[in-house]
């Protein structure tokens, strides 16, 4: 259960972005239902790459089909949202188009998430998160001085600017629903949201205070928010931004305030090179021991594995196990969600919820 739990979402099967958001969706009690190609292979010929694709169950359609069309309509009359990633007019030649849709069911969300958007000179181009977040200028800023820009994995575009304010474009537009009686498209492209959550750095653009890449303070050009390397070869994450946590650190790392001016951009490279020696004597376990509960912002740099067996995560249950691998939960939480925030699909009750019939409950898939 969750504060979802009455809201049916029909995901047309894509990658990236679209899957999350309804993974996200459904971690929140979401009643999803993702619908699948017929012959649905793996684009990506990686191991684990369906992780994203827990807490819904999927079920085969054809959409050149005449009877798994007939099945889709049937599906999307009592849908609170429909999401979708294909280019712009894909779904409008099949005749399953907002218009189309939304004549059926006026009260239906049409979710869509692309790259570049719906209209624009560029809306038909091809792209991944790279280059959404290229596009959005995010991406200029991110590099060490004299390098070039590193992305982040692709957290910020599919996921951050992408799939999660698709998720939050879809509950508002649901909301408005409700009270209006109106359904709506919710036009989400990832060039926009990672725009969106560059807006401080537009905002230190515009004030003149956003140096070269490299040199600002949140872009591993300050001494105190930089990643630190140890002596056993581990590295610890330093960012005691605040005046009593960038105290508490020099404290620690026995440096003297007066030696130290927090803000003398000049000495910041000097600083780091000194912060650099010292971290360097110890190794990053001793740095952790030390560091842990004190109020200097500096932790260790986990590998994604130590991540699920570090002791607050498991007391958080921040991972669960899942069919053998440890995923991360659904987040956030909520107080009418129960213990269990990724539970197991239960089929019979969610094909009795969207009305589906035994041989279309045989054509389920759990994940």
């Amino acid at each position: 259960m969750g504060p979802l739990s009455d809201v049916k979402i029909l995901e047309f099967g894509s990658i990236g972005p679209g899957p999350f958001a309804a993974m996200v969706l459904a971690g929140a009690g979401a009643n999803v239902l993702r619908l699948r190609r017929p012959d649905e292979q793996p684009l990506i010929p990686v191991a684990g790459t369906g992780a994203d694709k827990r807490g819904r169950p999927s079920v085969p359609i054809d959409l050149k089909d005449p009877a798994d069309q007939e099945l889709l309509l049937r599906l999307v009359d009592s849908a609170d949202a429909v999401i979708e990633g294909f280019r712009p007019g894909v779904l409008e030649r099949r005749g399953l188009g907002p218009d189309d849709l939304l004549a059926r069911n006026p009260r239906l969300v049409y979710g869509r998430m692309t790259g570049y958007g719906q209209d624009g000179p560029m809306a038909q181009v091809p792209g991944h998160d790279i280059n959404y977040i290229a596009m959005s200028g995010a991406l200029s800023a991110m590099a060490r001085q004299g390098e070039r820009p590193l992305f982040p994995l692709n957290l910020l575009g599919d996921y951050g600017g992408g799939g999660m304010l698709l998720a939050f474009g879809v509950v508002c537009a649901v909301l408005d629903a409700r009270t209006t009686g109106r359904g709506q498209v919710v036009d989400a492209a990832m060039v926009d949201g990672v725009a969106q959550l560059a807006t401080p750095f537009y905002g230190f653009a515009a004030a003149g205070s956003l140096g070269p890449p490299g040199t600002n303070f949140l872009d591993s050009g300050a001494h105190f928010y930089e990643v630190y390397e140890t002596a056993d070869g581990g590295h610890m994450a330093v960012g005691a931004i605040e005046p009593q946590f960038y105290g508490a650190l020099l404290r620690i790392l026995d440096i003297p305030d007066s030696e130290a001016p927090q803000w003398d951009r000049q000495r910041w490279p000097e600083l780091k090179r000194r912060f650099s020696a010292v971290f360097r004597t110890r190794t990053r376990d001793e740095w952790t021991a030390v560091f842990e509960l004190a109020d200097a912002c500096t932790t260790p740099v986990l590998s994604l594995e130590e991540a699920t067996v570090h002791p607050h995560n498991v007391a958080r249950r921040t991972f669960v196990e899942r069919d053998g691998a440890m995923l991360p939960s659904a987040a956030p939480r909520f107080g009418t969600s129960s213990d269990d925030r990724t539970p197991a699909v239960d089929t019979q009750a969610l094909a009795s919820t969207w009305g589906l019939d035994e041989a279309e409950l045989a054509a389920l898939d759990p994940s």
